[in-house]
């Protein structure tokens, strides 16, 4: 008998708990706007961390509150992010399309302290041997892959040369391989360009070339060819300055160093029109 009385008393023990805890799940509840789910369910879940916001619930909680725009996400197409504008209520603006460049083309151009490099495939770990590397070069990418490991999109490999490079197809932008770079030799650029110049190597001419069969040294023939004045040489490296390129490869002509190149020429990336 005291065995049933202790199993009614439990039982209406449970029943009164459990009624508050209903009761202070309605009183207590955070009410959430259904748009963020539905704006995190457009975003590709992959964290990457280009918006700028940790990770995707943090880039939908922005958008939500009107403190990043609808396409803050760089690696969404354009029909997720016409869904969440639709969610939103606005219209989609136009952004340009960019995408990570490598300013280097050495690897096995530039000169090596070492014949031979043993040690953890690490382009950081490979900082701390000599100082600054193992190149002689101390602005090259040392080509040991930390940039393609931190790549979620599989969008920049180590190519023939040893030297990463970047498939601009499939790079969103997100810019973590610039984040993890050492030798910070990784930077944004417009996608719809024809004209690069892969080297940041900052020496004066004669140790430039010293250190690099391929590296820009500095002689100012484009920057003095340029019709629109689109190159200019700053610290001994030129620059192309993409707003007022217009793509004629005159740079690419006189070159010594044919370093300038036109990407879609020599058959690394197709064309692509984007709307």
């Amino acid at each position: 008998m005291n065995i049933l009385y202790a199993l009614l008393v439990l039982g209406i023990l449970g029943g009164v708990f459990g009624l508050m805890l209903a009761v202070a799940s309605k009183v207590f509840e955070v009410k959430t706007d259904p748009r963020l789910a539905e704006i995190l369910d457009a975003l590709p879940g992959a964290n990457c961390g280009g918006c700028g916001y940790p990770g995707c619930a943090g880039c939908a909680a922005a958008i939500l509150a009107g403190k990043a725009p609808v396409n803050a996400c760089p690696s969404c197409s354009g029909e997720k992010t016409s869904r969440i504008a639709a969610v939103m209520g606005v219209e989609v603006k136009a952004v340009e399309r960019r995408v990570a460049f490598v300013r280097c083309a050495g690897g096995d151009r530039a000169g090596h302290k070492f014949d031979r490099y043993v040690g953890v495939d690490d382009c950081v770990a490979a900082m701390k041997v000599a100082g600054n590397g193992t190149l002689d070069c101390a602005y090259g990418c040392l080509g040991l892959g930390t940039c393609v490991k931190a790549c979620k999109f599989d969008a920049i490999h180590i190519n023939e040369h040893g030297v990463a490079e970047v498939d601009r197809n499939k790079c969103v932008c997100c810019m973590q391989c610039a984040a993890v770079c050492p030798k910070k030799v990784i930077v944004s650029m417009p996608y719809n360009v024809d004209i690069v110049l892969p080297c940041a190597n900052k020496e004066k001419g004669a140790q430039a070339k010293a250190h690099c069969a391929i590296s820009c040294i500095g002689c100012k023939l484009c920057e003095k060819n340029c019709p629109s004045g689109a190159i200019t040489v700053s610290n001994n490296v030129a620059v192309i300055d993409y707003d007022k390129c217009t793509s004629c490869g005159i740079c690419v002509d006189k070159c010594p160093r044919k370093l300038i190149v036109n990407i879609h020429d020599n058959g690394k990336v197709a064309p692509v029109v984007v709307a």
